[in-house]
This record gives C-alpha cells, structure tokens and sequence, in this order.
C-alpha cells in the first residue's frame, strides 16, 4: 500500500465531503415536501406551480446538461483532442438565441406541462404517441451512462466502491424528485451548480500553482499543439472542426435546450414570459463558464503529463479517469477536496438524473396516463406522479447495469441524443415552422429521419471510424520512469479508445464505412432533422397540407419576435402573456387544461379538438 499513496488515495475527510453533498441535497427535497402546503397537485409536482423565478431556473438548465460526463468528459477531450473543443462557447449562443425565439413562445403560449401536449394539438394523438415514447427510451438510455460513467472512473481511481455509489446516487435522486417535485429539483440544482464550480475552481487553482501559474500551463499547451481553435476543414467527417462544431453541435444542443422535456419543462415553470426568457440567456452565462473551466482543466491535464501520460502508460485504463487521476495527484495533502471533487462530477449526476426523473414523471402522466383515464382526481394525480418517479428512478438505475457494456461517455452520451434527438427536433420544427405540414407528412418525415440517424449512428458504433479523422493528437510517455515513480495501480481491464461491447473488429474497410459511417457524431442529429424536415415537407404538400385551417398560435409568427420589445413600449402590457391559472371550475375533465388558453374566440374550438 505505501507505495501507492504516491498518488493519494481517498481518506475520511473526503468521504464526509461526499456524504455531506448527499445529505443537503436530500434534505432540499424534504423541505420542498412539506413547504408551502406540499404537493397539493400534479401541476405543483410536475410544474412547481408555474412560479418560478428567472436565476434558480437558469442555474438549474445549466446543471442538468452539465452532468458528470462534462464534469469528467470535457477535461480529457481536451487533452486529447485540444481546445478546439471551446468553439462551442458560439455554438451553445446559438442554441440558447434558437430555443428562446423559436421554441420558448409557442411553448410558453400553450402553458403545456409536456413538449408531447404540443404534438398532438398541432398534428395528432399518435404523433404524440411516438414522440413520447422515443423521448422516455432516450432519456432512460442516457440516464443510464449518467449514473454509470462518474461511477466508473472514480471507482477505478480512488477505489470509490462501484455498485455502492451507483444505488447511492440512483436513491438519493429518487428520494428527492418523489418527495419535493420539480422546486426541488429546481433548488438541489442551484446547489449543485456551486459545488461544480467550487470543485473546478479548487482543481484549477492548484493545478495553476504546481505548473507554475496560468501562462507555463497555456506556454505547455500550445507547444503540444493543444490550442487548436482554428481548424476551418470543412469535410464533415472530421470529428471536431470549426463548421462540424458550429453546425452540428448546434442541431444536437438544440435538441437538448429547444425541445427536450427535461429542460422545457423548468423553464415553462418560470411565473411569466419574460422570465423564462431570461432564464436561457442567464443559463448561457453558466454554460460558457462550466465550459472555460473545463476546457482549461483538460489544459492542466496536459501541461501535468505532458511527458508522461498516465493512460498510454497504462496508469489509468479509461480516458474518462484521467481528471479523478490528475486531482488525486496534485491535491493529495489537501484532505476533503479530493471529496470535493468527487462530489462535484456527482451532483453533475445527481441533477441530470433527477430532471430526467421528473421528466419522466410529467410525460407518463401527462401523455400516458391523463388522455387514457379522465375519472382521476389531481390528488389521485399527484400521487401517480410521485409513484412514477420511484419507478423511473429504480429503471435508470437498472439502464446504468447496462451502460456499464458500453464505451467512451461523451461521446455515446451525445450520439444518444443526436440519434433520437434529430428526428425529434425536425419533427417540432415541423410544426413550428412549417405552415402547411399535416400529420401524414410529420409522421412520415419522423420515420424516416429516425432510420437514417440509426443507421449511421449504429453503423458508427459497430465500425469506428479511422484516427485520421478524429485527429488524436500525440501524447508522450518519454518522462515517465526518470520523474515520477509512481507504481502501475488499480489495472483494471484494459479497453482500447471509443470500445463498445459490439464492435466488429478486422473487416475489410469499404467506402461504405470510411464515408457514411465516418460521419462525425456531431451530424447524426443533424441529417435526423434535416431528412424530417425534408420529407415532412414534400409528403405533407403532396397530401394537400396547403388546405387544412391551423390556429395560428400554434406557430411562431412575426407578433412572438416583436414582443421582445413590448417591455420598451409600455409597462402594463406584459402581464398578458401570463397564461393565468383559473380555478377548475367543477369539470374533472383533464382534457380541460385548467391552464386556459388566452385566446378569446379559439378556446372553445381548442377544447372542443383535444376531447
């Protein structure tokens, strides 16, 4: 054992640290249980009661898709790939500009408690079908990789038990979301967002202290070739390039920001408009500095080894453990922070988690359960809520058995969301954007962008594609038994780079694998949106979508842009977007949304197509 201590192992401290994290963020979940009167309806559980302010909404977007796999991922893109990586500081300006003018007020507008509600008013029941059930395989799919990943690496690198810290997080998660409902999530959210930050910057500061300070980190950096911002090679089947990283990474976040029921529903749950709004360009604000530490985390990984990379060397057996590596070495005489850290890539964890677990929740009952048996009452409602969380939250942490046979986070993560994302995104877009589409078109324009994304993004599992177009750079092991004598500790089975359980090894390369299935992740959602798109558009006109009469507020039209500036005008006006809550008036008919519609002569009409 002494000669391991060399890199530092976990102590108690650390383990107070951690368990401290989890104790707090149960506890905002029994506060939430019980402030206020409860949780009085399914509304209250599901939409915190549409009163949220701007700030905790926004701190929470950013902490959901900031989950341990940014937290663990990014760092170690970076040392491998190069900070090219930060262009999506103008991608993630993008997506938040795209959700907030395009999606938000339409969203906004209908006062829905799930993105599906949406599908069926503009097209119909079994669009709405589909939507629902590709949104619950792909969130219980990513969850698994959520909770699996940070279990992983900081089990194999500070012996962190496994299964221990998997069922930890998993219940932890569930115990909240049942108890206190999405202002709880709100709020472990906000909480969560500063022990990422504090753990980010304790790593940062100490790297910036045993290299030497800022500029030996960013002098070492830039001879290793690691400042690569400009690489404007348009071919799209290099991984990460300027336009790969513009283009696709905006359709795949947008995905994510605009659409998916997670992040839609928190900021639908802001008290007006106005707020909502604000809460996405706040939330931008925190993406960009999650995004600066990271990327100069991975900086300091590489200035730290930069002659000696404990992954080649056989030190760490996955990319993903080389940040839990890096802070047990330069923070071991710090007793606590290495805890720190680890409870930071965790309450990543914890909060994508229980989003997804409240997401989940609001779209089983909302698109499953309400439409099919209307005698429920709303306490009768609330409580089905609460069951669903529990029994979503025990099925992601079934999906994390299985997402321990699968290969590198970021990337399976994000091929996940551009797989099923894209389609989905067309599918909104769609009815958004396009005037004409009908069910016909958008069904089929679903169908077939989802077997294209499919097929590329299992072909791409099954064939990686070559080094030469993802661009390793080098790393070095030259330095390594002169400097730092630190023993081969915890090998565990080694995995060659991007392994999945079902990769075909030794075939012939043919034009087939090194072009379509070479595509860069980041297009996979791109190409499922544009093909939607596409044959939304052609099979809707050539079914007569020109004749069917739409209600213009299910669209984006010119009057939702120009209200942005409805505040400069006059004060009084803003208040009519508040979609007002009325008092249900006797009909326990949910197919009545209690939330009425401001419209005066359509509300009828609207009610009348969702019986």
């Amino acid at each position: 054992m002494e000669e391991s201590r060399a890199i530092g192992s976990f102590v108690v401290w650390d383990y107070l640290v951690f368990a401290g994290m989890l104790l707090i963020s149960a506890s905002i979940g029994i506060y939430y249980a019980f402030a206020g009167g409860g949780q009085q309806t399914s509304k209250d559980f599901l939409m915190g009661g549409r009163s949220m302010t701007a700030v905790p909404v926004a701190l929470s977007l950013t902490a959901s898709f900031m989950s341990a796999v940014t937290v663990l991922g990014t760092p170690a893109e970076v040392y491998r790939f190069g900070a090219i990586f930060s262009i999506f500081s103008i991608t993630y300006f993008l997506v938040v500009v795209i959700s907030a003018e395009v999606f938000l007020p339409v969203f906004y507008r209908l006062g829905i408690t799930s993105t599906y509600e949406y599908l069926e008013l503009r097209f119909n029941r079994l669009i709405r079908l589909c939507g629902t059930v590709l949104f619950i395989v792909q969130t219980i799919l990513y969850t698994g990789i959520v909770i699996y990943a940070p279990a992983l690496a900081l089990n194999q690198v500070t012996g962190f038990d496994l299964w221990g810290a998997v069922v930890a997080t998993g219940v932890v998660c569930t115990f909240y979301c049942t108890l206190g409902g999405l202002k709880a999530v709100v709020w472990t959210d906000v909480f969560q967002v500063g022990i990422m930050v504090a753990g980010f910057a304790s790593v940062i500061i100490q790297a910036s202290i045993t290299q030497g300070g800022f500029n030996k980190i960013l002098s070492d950096a830039s001879n290793g070739g690691r400042l690569n911002f400009w690489n404007f090679n348009p071919n799209p089947l290099q991984r990460h390039t300027f336009w790969t990283i513009i283009i696709g990474g905006t359709f795949t976040w947008t995905t994510i920001y605009g659409i998916n029921q997670s992040q839609v529903q928190r900021y639908i749950s802001c008290k007006n408009r106005l707020h909502a709004k604000l809460s996405l360009y706040i939330n931008l604000v925190g993406l960009w500095v999650i995004l600066i530490c990271s990327v100069f985390c991975g900086l300091s990984l590489y200035s730290r080894y930069y002659d000696c990379d404990p992954w080649t060397s056989k030190k760490v057996s996955e990319v993903d453990q080389l940040m839990p590596y890096l802070v047990l070495d330069i923070l071991r005489n710090y007793p606590g922070v290495p805890g720190l850290f680890v409870a930071c890539a965790y309450s990543g964890t914890l909060s994508t988690v229980s989003s997804s677990i409240n997401a989940l929740a609001a779209v089983t009952v909302e698109d499953l359960i309400k439409p099919y048996f209307k005698s429920l009452s709303e306490k009768s409602l609330s409580w089905i809520s609460q069951g669903m969380s529990v029994l979503y939250g025990a099925l992601c942490i079934g999906m994390a058995a299985v997402a321990s046979l699968m290969g590198a986070l970021l990337q399976a993560a994000l091929s996940i969301f551009g797989m099923v994302g894209g389609p989905l995104l067309g599918l909104f877009s769609l009815g958004i954007l396009v005037p004409f589409a009908n069910s016909i078109g958008a069904l089929a324009g679903l169908l077939a962008g989802f077997a294209i994304s499919l097929w590329v993004g299992i072909g791409a599992q099954l064939y990686p594609p070559l080094p030469e177009r993802t661009l390793p750079l080098s790393l070095e092991i030259h330095g390594c038994n002169s400097t730092r004598n630190v023993s081969d500790w915890i090998s565990t089975t080694e995995m060659p780079f991007s392994t999945s359980a079902f990769q075909i090894h030794n075939v012939e390369r043919t034009p087939l694998m090194d072009n379509w299935y070479s595509l860069s992740y980041l297009y996979f959602s791109t190409i499922g949106t544009l093909v939607t798109l596409l044959v939304g558009i052609l099979i809707s006109l050539s079914t007569g979508g020109r004749k069917q009469n739409l209600d213009p507020q299910f669209l984006l039209t010119k009057q939702d842009f120009l209200s942005n500036f409805d505040a400069f005008k006059k004060k009084n006006h803003v208040l009519s977007y508040k979609s007002h809550p009325v008092e249900d008036g006797g009909t326990d008919n949910p197919a009545f949304n209690h939330i009425e519609l401001k419209a005066t002569d359509h509300s009828s009409k609207i009610n009348g197509t969702r019986l």
